[in-house]
């Protein structure tokens, strides 16, 4: 072994280079949503945007779509993530709470990220994946505050499960066109969400 040279720091060190030239390229990929669109920007384009050759965009993704779909994987992330954090709250109303404004929050940043997901997810089987697991944590949060608000649960069209589907749907809905408006349309319709979320468990404002 060379003096002074250490193996496990050079992989390391690659690495955070491998993440760094991943993350240039999935950011340059939602700014091209943004510019573009999906169906216009092109593998080059992603490329060069994040400062690397085809060539190498290749290394880390076979195809426009493998990189779109990693992009709606880093952005889903954080909605799972806000989505268990609202299973365990303790209190219903801080739990309808903190979920539409964690909502609000992660549409505000990533609306067009969050827009394309839902438009592919018919289309892209990885992304309706990806969007079909994201609707279920949710729901299981939503469910899990109707019940601790005293929805009983069951398989019923009137018990916490199905109402939970239900609410998790219209959400979703509500917020793809809210985000295509503005920052203010998305707080009302959180508002709007969060009023029938919070009626539908038996605590109105």
């Amino acid at each position: 072994m060379t003096p002074g040279h250490d193996p496990a720091r050079g992989r390391r060190t690659a690495e955070r280079k491998g993440d760094l030239r991943e993350r240039a390229i999935l950011d340059t990929c939602e700014a091209l949503l943004a510019s573009k669109g999906y169906d216009a920007m092109t593998v080059g384009d992603i490329a060069q945007g994040a400062g690397i050759t085809r060539g190498a965009l290749y290394f880390y993704f076979g195809s426009k779509q493998e990189v779109v779909t990693a992009l709606v994987a880093r952005t889903v992330e954080h909605l799972w993530e806000r989505s268990r954090a609202t299973a365990k709250a303790d209190d219903p109303r801080r739990a309808v709470d903190a979920a539409m404004r964690r909502t609000v929050e992660l549409w505000n940043e990533h609306g067009l990220v969050m827009r394309t997901a839902i438009d592919l997810s018919l289309t892209v089987p990885e992304i309706g994946e990806l969007w079909s697991r994201t609707a279920d944590l949710f729901i299981a949060a939503i469910t899990a505050v109707l019940e601790r608000a005293g929805v009983q649960t069951g398989s019923g069209p009137e018990q916490a499960p199905a109402m939970a589907r239900a609410l998790c749907w219209m959400i979703e809905r509500t917020f793809y066109h809210a985000s295509q408006e503005s920052r203010g349309a998305l707080g009302e319709a959180s508002a709007t969400c969060a009023h029938i979320w919070l009626t539908s468990a038996g605590l109105p404002g």
